[in-house]
């Protein structure tokens, strides 16, 4: 669980001795948050098993999470004399640099995992110490759970390939690029898929403005998907957004290329808005994206037209969905009452645990 912080439209990076001005800030829940919040605003029953500190971003990380975006936070932990871990996010060239600084969890995430309500789908990071041998996921997959396991970035940029040993019991890994090629100490995309089906069923490898491609070892079905051309504000968190989308596709039964197709729409309408949390998309705002399209597509717009015919499934999606409108990254910490629905009452107070 991070606290982000975002800046985009910058001239350049900050070099020693100088100060950059960036034309655009915003604030958001980060880290973990990402995910989360983009699965709940596709409609998915989220819960989060992670831990929190007992400061003044944590007060609003808990009240954005479980009063605005309507996440479950039955598995998570306060701790007391512990901070927040805060993301300085820098939106550069397409992409973003981040700056982060946090202390490891007071508690292992199997510990919090534990008191989950039992799951259809789990994400996890294989970067992150499993309990003694075994990591916390190997028990939710047990129980029939699909756990969905991500690449994460590893700060010692070691990239030990001995951690896809533990894909064992997971249904997909969704690394990006750089860490598939980096995990498997190889040089192409065929490669990289071979190697990484090795490990579970279902490989997916995002590749940023490139698009996505996946290999199913199941069915043997092989897929790539090029990507939607957007003007991007701000990449944080993209990947995020995109693996939620995966996972709520992967739940309704879609077949392979209409999941990644799925996938890289919600990550290409996150692109746009600051932060990777409060800019995913809600039901709402693809439903606004298909509209433009059909409409561009009857103009004789022959872009327009190829993408709506590409994604004609949401004809039939759209309609099962509540189209509600979300709320958005703000420059500065909003109050509590901004984040809470009219109706709603202020959030119980969490238990605050020691951290030692």
């Amino acid at each position: 669980m991070f606290f982000d912080l975002i800046f985009t439209g910058m001239p350049g990076g900050p070099v020693p001795g100088t100060e950059v001005w960036a034309e655009g800030m915003g604030s958001a829940p980060g880290g973990i948050a990402n995910l989360a919040i983009a699965a709940a605003r596709l409609g998915l029953r989220t819960g989060l098993a992670s831990g929190f500190g007992d400061d003044a971003y944590a007060d609003w990380l808990w009240t954005v999470l479980s009063q605005q975006e309507g996440v479950d936070l039955t598995a998570a932990r306060r701790y007391r004399h512990w901070h927040t871990s805060v993301t300085v996010s820098l939106a550069l060239d397409g992409d973003r640099a981040m700056v982060s600084h946090g202390h490891p969890d007071p508690e292992p995430a199997g510990t919090l995992a534990a008191a989950a309500p039992p799951a259809r789908a789990v994400v996890a990071d294989i970067t992150q110490p499993g309990d003694g041998d075994a990591p916390w996921w190997r028990a939710p997959a047990a129980s029939g759970s699909l756990v969905f396991a991500d690449g994460g970035w590893d700060p010692t940029q070691n990239w030990d390939p001995a951690r896809l040993a533990t894909l064992d019991g997971c249904h997909a890994f969704t690394p990006n690029a750089v860490e598939a090629m980096a995990y498997t100490r190889t040089d192409t995309p065929a490669r990289r898929r071979a190697r990484l089906a090795e490990h579970v069923p279902l490989v997916v490898v995002t590749r940023g403005a490139e698009g996505a491609l996946a290999v199913d070892s199941a069915t043997g079905a092989q897929v790539e998907v090029p990507p939607l051309r957007v003007r991007a504000l701000d990449a944080t968190g993209a990947g995020d957004v995109f693996a939620a989308a995966l996972i709520g596709a992967t739940l309704q039964g879609w077949e392979l290329e209409r999941r990644l197709r799925f996938a890289v729409l919600c990550s290409a309408l996150a692109v746009q808005h600051f932060g990777g949390s409060l800019a995913a998309p809600g039901w709402g705002d693809i439903a606004d994206w298909w509209d433009a399209t059909v409409a561009a597509a009857r103009t004789g717009d022959r872009a327009a037209r190829e993408t709506a015919d590409s994604y004609e499934f949401l004809e039939d999606v759209l309609p099962g969905h509540a189209l509600a409108r979300v709320r958005r990254a703000e420059a500065t910490i909003a109050r509590f009452s901004d984040a809470m629905p009219d109706t709603a009452a202020p959030a119980p107070a969490p238990t605050v645990r020691p951290a030692g």
